[in-house]
């Protein structure tokens, strides 16, 4: 079995016209949200084995903060440039090419290739995952080659502000 767990960046500034979208950093919201959602992926039990991010500014640091509220240390997260501003064959292509000892993966990115990513893997659960929304899933296979798309069993779907039940 392999979990993977979706997280699109927490929300970003758009205050300096002039900084390249990939540096763009978080605002105030998303450097709230961020930890929020990293003790709430904490309490839900998701401890992935790797977390991989796209290299843009909002979403390393969204990825930084989860990191340091699910006690994953900093020095493993990994960057990959495929996942900037990442479409569905993008992402897949990135999860596919993942160690298959590693069980638990996390994945770190942006709309709308995320949102695409998650109707693959759970058909017609979203039509939008918000800034910092998280999506986990349980895949029944030993091994990351999703190009036909798995079985999974929803574990999480979550968003900053998503009612309390």
């Amino acid at each position: 079995m392999k979990t993977l767990t979706i997280v699109r960046h927490a929300k970003s500034s758009w205050s300096n016209t002039g900084l390249p979208d990939a540096k763009r950093p978080l605002n105030h919201r998303g450097k709230r949200d961020a930890p929020v959602m990293g003790r709430r992926l904490q309490n839900h039990g998701i401890r992935p084995s790797q977390i991989v991010s796209s290299p843009a500014t909002r979403a390393w640091t969204t990825a930084k903060i989860i990191a340091r509220a699910i006690n994953y240390p900093r020095e493993f997260l990994q960057k990959d440039d495929r996942l900037y501003l990442a479409s569905l064959d993008d992402i897949l292509d990135v999860v596919v090419a993942q160690d298959n000892n590693f069980n638990n993966l996390m994945i770190v990115g942006h709309n709308p290739g995320l949102t695409d990513f998650v109707n693959y893997l759970v058909p017609g659960l979203t039509h939008n995952l918000p800034t910092a929304g998280v999506v986990s899933v349980e895949i029944d296979r030993d091994d990351w080659s999703l190009y036909e798309r798995p079985e999974t069993r929803l574990l999480v779907h979550d968003w900053p502000k998503k009612p309390v039940a």
